[in-house]
């Protein structure tokens, strides 16, 4: 059977900037993809080892909070964790009813093996460019993650990680 061709949506002529954009969003995706089958691990699962290495132990709860999940969901995630040996459960020394998932020091190693490289590239191409156009890149980006943000509707939440200078999202 033919598959039909796909059909890109048409948004009048955009600039080449705009589609690159559109480029490295699917790339992103594709990179987090095998990123999660490096570490054989779900979207999800992914996701909660992104906060794990990037703020270090977490309760079940602030976990929960972050990925936008129930606690009930949230603790099937950390069963998932452990039992790839990516993460563990330790008594919270400033709780002592509560428990901390701790990400497992093999795992962030696993990750940051290819996540370092490619960040590393990232900046070596940024510091390509004279200190004048490295401004206006950033002038640029932030423009757009600003764009991005007024269209998402969504209400801050914490994130994994957190631009230079960037006030408007809530941290750890």
């Amino acid at each position: 059977m033919v598959e039909p061709a796909q059909q890109t949506p048409s948004f009048g002529e955009s600039h080449d900037a705009t589609l690159l954009l559109r480029e490295l969003l699917d790339v992103t995706d594709d990179f987090e993809r095998a990123l999660g089958d490096e570490l054989a691990i779900n979207q999800t699962d992914l996701t909660a080892m992104q906060h794990l290495i990037a703020v270090g132990p977490l309760s079940p709860t602030a976990l929960a909070e972050r990925l936008e999940l129930s606690t009930a969901a949230v603790t099937t995630v950390i069963d998932r964790l452990e039992a790839s040996g990516h993460a563990h459960r330790v008594p919270n020394p400033d709780d002592r009813r509560g428990t901390l998932v701790v990400p497992e020091p093999a795992s962030i190693g696993r990750a940051m093996s290819r996540i370092i490289p490619m960040v590393s590239a990232v900046d070596a191409a940024v510091r390509e460019f004279s200190p004048d156009e490295q401004q206006i890149i950033v002038r640029y980006l932030r423009t757009v993650v600003d764009a991005y943000r007024g269209h998402a509707d969504a209400p801050p939440r914490a994130r994994a990680w957190k631009a230079p200078g960037e006030t408007s999202r809530e941290r750890p």
